[in-house]
């Protein structure tokens, strides 16, 4: 009797603790609100599955104990039982899986107009690039990679030089427009995910990866990595702050456009190598 007395005090635990749970999602800040229908959907299904299942061990406990002159049965099949379990299973299944696929589908579909901003993720930060004047990002290759180009692009390429680069871990988008986040990194795997977007993606060498989003209301939000990416996994962090148009379109002016990067870097270089040349002329014979 004991034993099915805490069967039923979990049962009833485990759906108290979801009623009066401290432990909830952060307030969502996106247009996904899709996703946190269709998880409470699959705590449904499979919260009911559970306490069903502790309820008939519980029965099972007490109708079937022993007593005195019973004898156990022997039934390895029963069709009919198998034939609701079949079903069950696959309505169960069928009602965790379907909504979904059909907020998957709404993920990777990207309405027309969406502005697109490329994340860059390495061990262990973040950098972004957004598009210049002419709306159209630059074409990039692993190989163009230098300390200066962080993301490769392609120097031959004029769409590529007024591209906006942040290269910093902290972003800014603008509130209520949709967002295609490109999604690319250059070392391991990652993950780019901001929990009130209810928004993440893998990022993985070598491809491009992406979802949309469209930012609800303001505020500053952190930036995750979550996939496991190396011994400082735990501070790939930084923070994305969605901003009214006006204060967005004026913290993009103030980014560097690649030309104006690589402009100063070939400075750089000439002034180094002067230096370098009057050390030369200067220095005392041997």
């Amino acid at each position: 009797m004991h034993v099915a007395i805490i069967l039923i005090l979990v049962a009833l635990g485990s759906v108290a603790f979801h009623i009066w749970s401290p432990f909830w999602w952060t307030e969502i800040a996106s247009n996904w609100g899709y996703v946190d229908g269709t998880i409470i959907l699959t705590f449904w299904i499979t919260g009911l599955v559970f306490v069903a299942v502790l309820l008939f061990t519980a029965y099972c406990v007490i109708r079937f104990r022993h007593r005195e002159g019973r004898k156990a049965e022997y039934e390895p099949e029963n069709s009919k039982l198998e034939w609701w379990l079949t079903i069950l299973t696959t309505v169960g299944v069928a009602g965790m899986l379907a909504p979904g696929l059909f907020v998957w589908h709404q993920f990777i579909s990207v309405p027309e107009g969406a502005d697109e901003v490329e994340a860059m993720g390495y061990q262990w930060g973040w950098g972004f690039r957004f598009p210049g004047k002419d709306g159209v990002l630059g074409k990039t290759d692993a190989r163009n990679i230098t300390a200066d180009n962080t993301f490769g692009l392609n120097p031959d390429d004029p769409n590529g030089q007024d591209d906006i680069i942040v290269d910093d871990t902290d972003v800014q988008l603008p509130l209520g427009r949709p967002v295609k986040m490109l999604l690319r990194s250059i070392d391991v795997l990652h993950d780019f995910y901001v929990p009130q977007f209810r928004a993440k993606m893998d990022m993985i060498p070598g491809s491009v990866t992406y979802f949309w989003v469209e930012p609800t209301r303001t505020g500053t939000f952190d930036i995750l990595c979550f996939e496991l990416c190396g011994t400082g996994h735990y501070a790939m962090r930084g923070q994305v702050t969605v901003a009214e148009e006006a204060d967005f379109q004026a913290w993009l002016d103030e980014q560097p456009t690649f030309g104006e990067i690589m402009a100063e870097a070939r400075r750089n270089a000439e002034q180094e190598s002067d230096v370098a040349m009057q050390a030369r002329e200067t220095a005392p014979a041997k």
